[in-house]
């Protein structure tokens, strides 16, 4: 991770191939394609890899989350289970739509903690999103029981996580939508992209209206397709998705880089007398884009991290302090600093989060490290990585 780092001809020539017909918009202009729908071409692989009937790209991963919860009827006071170490784009696609993001603990697999999410269903309860960080996945099996017993959506936002699987199924799929994010460093890239996954044919339908203004798409005269409900842009160019038709080609070679490296270095530190690794779920496997793992104190940790910096082991994060990924940080959303109005449902009945105890949360991140795993390290590098952290770990511990 990320996929551009192994960027070559494959992409180019995909690239080129759209830059030849002249034609960069995924809609329209059939005459001058010479048959070439770059966008529909990545559809259709992704839907294979992820064994889902469906799928509909967009510009991004946040307009993946914004359209898959609008494309399920979410809207305006309805709330959405989320974790509290994510990226903020989470709660950005809920509150774009009116939506309340309800912020729960996670557990040791860094990811929403199932008795957590079960505590926090209220009358106004859709959606239970687990958020796949850092290449691993929550405990899908757990999630779906209380889905199931209280009649609500589970989506996956395996934005980070595309590659691995739960149960011999593709992240992304196990639940009733999934999303991924095609940003510059995701596991694949397509510059700036994103996708949703689904089996249910409604939500497709309305996912690819919604997000093209409304267009209903059918018949071959743009202006004449008709717009049967409101819908906004989330497009993705055929530019960027050309760049998608090459990458996904390459995931499973990717993820098996990943593991590679991961095993090294996790081998590296494997023993240390306290460090101890998050927990995958039974019957999952990561897609190896992080090696994530504890260590006795928040202190320690934070020591660690600092020291690891230090000795050259870049691209190590200590998510805890994070101004992007983890609540404490997230002053915007807690104090509602918006430019424009914010629907009475939000303004009035979003959680005071000042006031939430996460100290569950506080738990397991104040204890973790993460170290990016990336696709470019030679074989020598990947080992001195690994004996770095060995020995700066073994120092403080």
């Amino acid at each position: 991770m990320p996929g551009f780092e192994l960027f070559g001809d494959s992409e180019k020539a995909q690239v080129q191939s759209v830059l030849d017909t002249g034609v960069l918009m995924r809609y329209g202009f059939d005459g001058m394609r010479n048959g070439q729908w770059k966008a529909k071409e990545l559809e259709a692989s992704l839907s294979k890899r992820m064994q889902t009937e469906y799928v509909q790209l967009v510009s991004s991963g946040t307009a993946a989350l914004t359209v898959a919860l609008v494309s399920a009827g979410i809207g305006a006071g309805d709330e959405v289970i989320m974790p509290t170490f994510t990226f903020v784009a989470s709660f950005e696609s809920i509150l774009a739509l009116g939506a309340i993001p309800v912020l729960v603990d996670i557990d040791d697999t860094l990811t929403l903690d199932p008795a957590a999410v079960e505590a926090a269903i209220t009358e106004h309860t859709k959606v239970v999103m687990p958020v796949h960080m850092c290449g691993s996945m929550a405990n899908l099996k757990a999630l779906k029981v209380i889905c199931e017993k209280h009649d609500l959506l589970l989506l996956e936002d395996a934005c980070q996580a595309i590659g691995g699987s739960f149960e011999g199924k593709p992240l992304g799929s196990y639940g009733d939508l999934g999303c991924f994010s095609f940003d510059y460093v995701k596991t694949i890239t397509c510059g700036e992209g994103g996708a949703l996954i689904t089996n249910n044919e409604k939500y497709y339908r309305n996912a690819d209206h919604y997000s093209d203004h409304g267009h209903d798409h059918v018949g071959n005269d743009r202006g004449a397709e008709s717009h049967p409900f409101l819908g906004y842009n989330f497009r993705i160019s055929e530019l960027n998705a050309a760049v998608g038709c090459a990458q996904v080609e390459r995931l499973d070679e990717f993820v098996a880089i990943q593991k590679k490296n991961y095993t090294v270095l996790k081998n590296q530190i494997t023993g240390i007398n306290g460090v101890t690794f998050r927990r995958v779920p039974a019957g999952g496997i990561a897609n190896y884009s992080f090696l994530n793992f504890f260590l006795p104190t928040q202190k320690i940790a934070k020591k660690t991290h600092e020291a690891l910096i230090e000795n050259g082991v870049d691209a190590c994060f200590y998510w805890f302090d994070n101004n992007w990924h983890y609540y404490k940080k997230w002053e915007h959303l807690t104090t509602l600093k918006s430019l424009g109005k914010l629907p009475n449902e939000v303004s009035e009945r979003l959680p005071d989060y000042t006031k939430s105890d996460f100290s569950k949360s506080d738990h397991w991140m104040g204890r973790t490290i993460s170290v990016l795993v990336k696709l470019s390290w030679s074989a020598e590098e990947v080992a001195e990585r690994g004996q770095k952290m060995k020995s700066v770990i073994s120092e403080i511990l």
